[in-house]
């Protein structure tokens, strides 16, 4: 697994496509697909988009559930994901945004520790973490 962090509109998509084009590539935004489609290169983005439809207060549990499908649909192609940070900045006022930032910040530490490889792109321009 390989997972790409910034902030949102800093370059993210645009570098992972420049990363992995001659390859097949499907691409799924604020999914969290159960089957691999055929492909060789599997990109998820906005996981966070997803999250928002789950029940922010079993927030080990739901990150349980996406390590496990993500497993799952690693054994089918190379597996991608693009991420946005959220952990920076004012914490918001509002229950459902802090839990939202809350349960991302606690999935990414746990894709971070499973992934062969972190980068975090900042304008465009890739940091290798991992």
């Amino acid at each position: 697994m390989h997972v790409f962090i910034g902030g949102a509109y800093n370059g993210k998509t645009d570098y992972v496509r420049r990363l992995y084009e001659p390859q097949q590539m499907v691409m799924i935004a604020g999914e969290l697909p159960e089957v691999a489609p055929a492909c060789d290169v599997l990109v998820l983005k906005n996981l966070e988009k997803w999250l928002v439809t789950q029940n922010l207060e079993e927030d080990e549990q739901i990150v349980q559930k996406v390590l496990a499908t993500l497993q799952e649909l690693e054994h089918h192609c190379t597996l991608v994901l693009i991420v946005t940070d959220m952990g920076r900045g004012v914490v918001p006022m509002e229950k459902q945004a802090r839990q939202l930032r809350d349960t991302c910040g606690r999935l990414y530490q746990a894709l971070f520790k499973e992934a062969e490889q972190v980068v975090r792109i900042w304008y465009g321009i890739a940091e290798q973490l991992k």
